[in-house]
């Protein structure tokens, strides 16, 4: 029940407008919590063979840092972790094989076959440290046997390709944000609802058709971003994250944002700035010889995979070419200047 529903929270068109588009201190982790513990989900909870305790499905549904409030067990981590962990959960697994498949890449695929067949319960060694299964003291995790090194290895490759290449590809971008805009002038109080009845009633469909309607429609709320994303009028990009523009300011991208938001009228641009860190891969690896160590201690790969981070500057395309022009011919004073600036302490 916690696999079904751990995803019931999740807003139209999943994550795109999640943190712009909700009240202060909610996510959709949180809705699924207030749905899964609901009097009538409760209700359906007791009539199971067992009954189920709402409390135990939002530990697994969500993981101990999204319901940290609550206390998990040995067991109840490792469950979680199966559905929720960053290391081998079925969410993961399951959104980048399907994204791959639907989208026509290869980037998000790997052997999970050979992975679940390898995933064991192991202790949890510190890093550089090795001990026997039978006399090992660490707290349980999911880990792999030493064959499973490398399908671990080609699934935090595949996340990291479909970040890079495909989550995180700048014509998607675009549209996640023309879609927020929309949504911002569509929604009353520019926030989706976190009362349940309305949670439930909003789908993809209900979105999807209002577009369509304030798109053929200019008196509707929203009508410009509408007609761009059904139209296929996109801002295109007009500056993207470099090595080179990132060693001599690590800002670029945002202050030439602000610069070309002085020179242009700002609601014909948009910026995009994510950053995702490196994640460690640290789970626990047997052996051959039966001892459990650290994937870090196994894998060189797991310990080089780099983080993404991508800056888009987006223009409205009818200042397109002129702002290209500019661009052109401003950018290296505009990024050193700024960092002059910084580095002196004048901002």
């Amino acid at each position: 029940m916690a696999a079904l529903c751990h995803d019931v929270g999740h807003l139209p068109f999943s994550h795109a407008a999640e943190k712009e588009l909700l009240p202060e201190c909610w996510d959709h982790e949180r809705i699924t919590r207030a749905i899964v513990s609901s009097e009538e989900m409760k209700a359906i909870w007791d009539r199971v063979t067992p009954p189920l305790r709402h409390e135990h499905i939002v530990k697994l549904a969500l993981g101990p840092q999204k319901a940290s409030d609550l206390e998990f067990t040995d067991w109840e981590f490792l469950l979680s972790e199966i559905i929720v962990g960053d290391a081998f959960g079925v969410d993961r697994m399951d959104y980048l094989l399907r994204d791959s498949h639907h989208i026509g890449v290869a980037y998000g695929k790997f052997d999970h076959h050979r992975l679940i067949d390898t995933l064991r319960i192991l202790p949890t060694p510190q890093y550089g440290t090795s001990q026997t299964s039978d006399s090992a003291v660490g707290a349980p995790a999911l880990g792999v046997e030493a064959g499973g090194v490398e399908s671990a290895e080609a699934l935090v490759l595949a996340r990291y390709f479909m970040y890079s290449q495909v989550y995180f590809h700048a014509v998607r971008r675009i549209y996640d944000i023309h879609l927020m805009d929309f949504l911002k002038e569509w929604l009353e109080d520019e926030h989706f609802s976190t009362e349940m009845s309305d949670h439930l009633c909003m789908t993809d469909n209900e979105v999807t058709a209002a577009i369509l309607r304030s798109a053929r429609d200019e008196r509707q709320r929203g009508h410009v971003h509408a007609r761009r994303i059904v139209e296929r009028d996109h801002f295109k990009v007009i500056y993207e994250r470099n090595a080179e523009d990132v060693k001599i300011n690590a800002e670029a991208g945002q202050v030439i944002f602000e610069a070309l938001c002085e020179q242009f009228n700002p609601h014909d641009l948009r910026y995009d700035s994510i950053h995702q860190g490196a994640v460690e891969h640290d789970f626990p690896v047997r052996r051959r010889d039966g001892k459990v160590v650290s994937s870090l201690s196994m894998s060189e790969i797991l310990n080089d995979v780099p983080g993404v981070s991508v800056d888009f500057v987006f223009a409205d395309r009818e200042i397109v070419e002129e702002a290209t022009v500019w661009l052109d011919r401003n950018r290296d004073s505009v990024i050193k200047l700024n960092y002059e600036r910084r580095d002196d302490g004048e901002a």
